[in-house]
């Protein structure tokens, strides 16, 4: 039985006032400036995925998923990258609803000069991104200097284990390293959901963050964890960052692009 697809919760019809803008593009601006998230130390083993497990559990094999929305997703992309000259990335994005859904003002400002390629589909798990880059979604000539890379909080909402789910991002990380080995990833750890930390889809999340940042080697792969920057000093995600205390405001956009900042100029030697 496929595992059941996340529903995307609408934006409310009302964005941000144009006070609303100017301030989260200052506080953008200061949290850059400050040069926050910078790369985490490699602990331990490289990855969950070395060596990896036999049988390979399901969030770390690819599957074609039966949600119709994710479905349709894949079919958009598809069609992006039918019409676009895919050599010419040098950022590329890879992830679910979150990453398909970057607020075009934001990321036109600190992307936009980047050639960036947005490879985002809503509703999409671990698996699930590996069936798409394995059918057609990472085309040969895609050869970016560097990949964001954001999944599995679909993964996490079912209470899949949190090993199981690092597994999953591990399987993506390998797949990329075998296409493009000079492409430099930048791990995102899961966002914070919930209103605040007693939500226990925090707690799955916050486990595979452990896990994954054990990843990060500094050559190839770096952690990071802007997420954390969306969270107060008591773990309260507002209502004014994530509106439905997952997908991401404007301002929210901004705060996490500004904490992902240094660390994306230094893959793309700025």
């Amino acid at each position: 039985m496929a595992v059941p697809a996340k529903r995307l919760a609408k934006r409310p019809a009302g964005r941000a006032s144009g006070t609303g803008l100017m301030r989260g593009l200052a506080l953008a601006l200061a949290l850059g400036l400050f040069g926050l998230a910078a790369p985490a130390a490699a602990q331990g083993m490289l990855c969950p995925a070395l060596p990896a497990r036999a049988p390979l559990p399901r969030e770390a094999q690819p599957e074609y998923l039966a949600d119709p929305g994710w479905q349709g997703g894949v079919a958009a992309v598809s069609q992006q990258l039918a019409a676009t000259d895919v050599g010419r990335a040098r950022l590329v994005f890879l992830g679910d609803s979150i990453t398909a859904s970057w607020f075009p003002l934001i990321y036109q400002q600190f992307y936009g000069h980047r050639s960036p390629l947005n490879l985002g589909v809503g509703g999409d798990f671990t698996q699930g991104m590996l069936w798409r880059l394995e059918h057609g979604q990472w085309p040969v000539a895609l050869r970016p200097q560097a990949v964001v890379l954001l999944i599995g909080t679909n993964n996490a909402q079912y209470s899949n284990r949190p090993a199981d789910i690092a597994l999953g991002i591990a399987e993506v990380i390998r797949f990329i390293n075998r296409q493009s080995p000079q492409t430099r990833i930048l791990l995102v750890g899961l966002l914070p959901r919930g209103a605040d930390a007693s939500d226990p889809v925090r707690r799955v999340t916050e486990q595979v963050n452990v896990l994954i940042a054990r990843c990060a080697d500094q050559r190839s792969v770096f952690y990071s964890d802007a997420g954390t920057m969306l969270v107060d000093g008591q773990g309260r995600l507002p209502e004014q960052l994530a509106f439905d205390r997952l997908h991401l405001t404007m301002v929210g956009y901004a705060v996490l692009a500004a904490a992902m900042e240094p660390q994306i100029r230094r893959l793309l030697g700025e």
